[in-house]
């Protein structure tokens, strides 16, 4: 105990020792400079510019195409026939990318879509098939095309084969197989409802049945990728498919599940086809696979996988839907619009590689 009047033997309190780890939090950068994922560059928000400017890129690419037409032949490109005509092409494989864009953005790749809807098509349109009236052929072209891509699903998920290798086997089967059902010969609907679906008297407001079919696809494949657990696991497996299973996605389904959707599309767009030509043939869907992935792949889904955007595939079908459309009016030869494909694959897929090299 101290006496009277001399000195406290305690010293006087000393700073409090730093926190390990606290300085981090408290100088994590300069003064005045947000936490990085604030500021409006993150991967995130340029993904989003990108994807607005894309689309815009792409909605101004449709302007010009439609006022060369409007140029060349004002009184045949702008009537209402001619665009119904437009629109009601784009519908069927529209759908058809819808399809695509998923498997694409899951970082597959779908080679016989064109083969399943030729095969779904003839199947849907057998005599037998066809007692059944237009439920009867909806419902076996749907089937068709889910199986087809059970298959692929399958080979692909549980199997362990590349996409490409799967979904070329697939190609040449179905086709294969549409051929052999059909005898190579035409298959003509008789059945009057399917018909009238494709009569101007079935129009609403003046909109095909089957664009009505397309935009109801349209809106439920952008609500699915973009608003659901179903649509951020397709974008996390095209990222890196091995994180997405170590963080508990289960790969495999999700991939089966990914190839069953593209079947149904493919099965959906059968029976538009049939509506819209009132027969079923072998040779129905040919090349819809160059068209479906050329349309994701200038909308802007990455063709490695991790981003998909269904608006801008929508947006390249309408694009090339209207291309074909110019080269028909204006007497161009088919040859030439397969080149003008050619060419805008390239160079979207140069955009891409440009865009994705830091």
């Amino acid at each position: 105990m101290n006496s009277p009047g001399s000195t406290p033997a305690s010293s006087p309190p000393a700073d409090p020792a730093p926190v390990p780890g606290a300085g981090a939090t408290l100088t994590a950068g300069p003064v005045g400079k947000p936490p990085a994922g604030r500021t409006g560059t993150d991967p995130l928000s340029r993904l989003r510019r990108l994807a607005d400017l894309r689309n815009l890129s792409l909605v101004g690419v449709l302007a010009v195409l439609i006022a060369v037409g409007g140029f060349t032949k004002p009184d045949e490109f702008l009537s209402t026939d001619n665009l119904q005509l437009v629109l009601t092409q784009a519908s069927v494989i529209g759908v058809v990318t819808v399809g695509v864009t998923f498997v694409i953005t899951s970082g597959g790749i779908d080679l016989s879509v064109g083969a399943m809807v030729a095969l779904a098509s003839v199947w849907a349109t057998t005599i037998a098939t066809q007692e059944y009236g237009l439920g009867g052929i909806l419902l076996c072209a749907v089937l068709v095309g889910l199986g087809c891509g059970l298959v692929n699903g399958v080979l692909i998920a549980y199997g362990g084969m590349v996409p490409f290798i799967a979904t070329l086997a697939m190609l040449a089967s179905a086709r294969g197989l549409a051929l052999q059902i059909s005898d190579g010969r035409t298959q003509v609907v008789t059945v009057d409802p399917v018909l009238d679906l494709g009569l101007p008297d079935s129009y609403v407001l003046g909109i095909p049945p089957l664009v009505l079919i397309f935009a109801a696809v349209t809106v439920l494949g952008w609500l699915v990728l973009n608003r659901t657990t179903f649509g951020r696991r397709t974008v996390a497996i095209g990222g890196n498919a091995e994180a997405a299973r170590l963080a508990g996605i289960d790969v495999k389904r999700q991939r089966l599940m990914l190839y069953l959707l593209s079947g149904l599309c493919c099965g959906v767009a059968a029976f538009m086809l049939v509506v819209l030509t009132g027969s079923g043939q072998n040779t129905n869907g040919n090349l819809y696979e160059l068209d479906a992935i050329a349309a994701a792949i200038i909308g802007g889904t990455l063709l490695s996988g991790g981003r998909g955007t269904i608006t801008g595939s929508v947006l390249g079908v309408l694009v090339f839907t209207t291309i074909t459309n110019l080269f028909a009016l204006n007497n161009l030869q088919s040859d030439v619009q397969q080149i003008a494909k050619g060419a805008i694959i390239v160079a979207a897929v140069l955009v891409q590689k440009g865009r994705s090299t830091p």
